[in-house]
């Protein structure tokens, strides 16, 4: 992947290689996306995440830096892998990196075929066939369960988001196994419905059975989740119970 040439440049820059693949630097990525986590640790994460291949999905460079300076490790990423990793952010802007990826390979896909002849156009439409073939196939990758990452992801934030709402971890109501179990249950439940985790027999799956496709919608449900009023109250009860204590004290 030598020899790119930059061909958009309106969100993320993506280069063009002398063999046509369009690609992204991982750093740049990364830099747009607004990670917190620092590049080496972030890639590494991602790469992982989606089982992306060394020479396949992406290559490993080395950038020069400052004259004498140690060359900095980046990476160049397939756009159908850059997609993906924009996707696991999870946020708006991941969205939106997604999306711009999306049009750009449009808009040199429908340039493929101005001016050329129509032997050369049928060619391509064959090609079609086959991409579209693929896409089928991703869309179908799109409807299979949450990968292990995923999963995992998604219920560390199911179990942030009930710490945050019982008070924290020192709060009284965390402390209640009873208390603390019907908040998590509630949140999976809430989940369950919203995206219809039902067996045949009308009873909840595991958050696990959720579709790739609901990744953000899942996160963002979780994002605004707020405690039914009587687990509500059960809470403050509750947590009003260690405040009593500590005036009586």
């Amino acid at each position: 992947m030598k020899n790119l040439t930059v061909i958009e440049n309106e969100l993320v820059p993506v280069y063009e290689t002398s063999a046509g693949e369009k690609v992204v630097y991982g750093s740049e990525l990364h830099e747009v996306l607004g990670v917190k986590s620092n590049y080496r640790e972030w890639v590494k994460r991602r790469f992982s995440d989606i089982d992306a291949i060394e020479n396949e999905d992406f290559d490993s460079v080395e950038i020069s830096t400052v004259a004498g300076g140690t060359p900095k490790k980046d990476h160049i990423i397939k756009l159908d892998t850059a997609k993906e990793m924009a996707m696991l952010e999870r946020n708006e802007k991941g969205k939106q990196i997604r999306r711009y990826f999306i049009e750009v390979e449009k808009k040199y896909k429908k340039e493929q075929f101005e001016g050329l002849s129509t032997e050369l156009q049928a060619i391509i439409m064959h090609d079609k066939k086959i991409q579209k073939i693929e896409t089928r196939m991703d869309k179908l990758e799109y409807d299979i369960p949450l990968y292990g990452a995923e999963a995992d992801e998604l219920c560390n934030h199911v179990k942030r988001k009930g710490v945050a709402v019982m008070g924290g971890k020192e709060s009284n109501a965390y402390k209640d196994t009873k208390i603390r179990s019907a908040v998590y249950t509630d949140i999976y439940n809430q989940l369950k419905r919203e995206f219809g985790l039902y067996d045949e027999k009308g009873r909840f799956k595991s958050y696990k059975a959720l579709k790739r496709r609901y990744i953000y919608e899942a996160h963002e449900l979780i994002d605004v989740y707020e405690l039914p009023v009587f687990l509500k109250e059960q809470v403050n009860d509750c947590n009003s119970q260690l405040n009593l204590s500590k005036e009586v004290a």
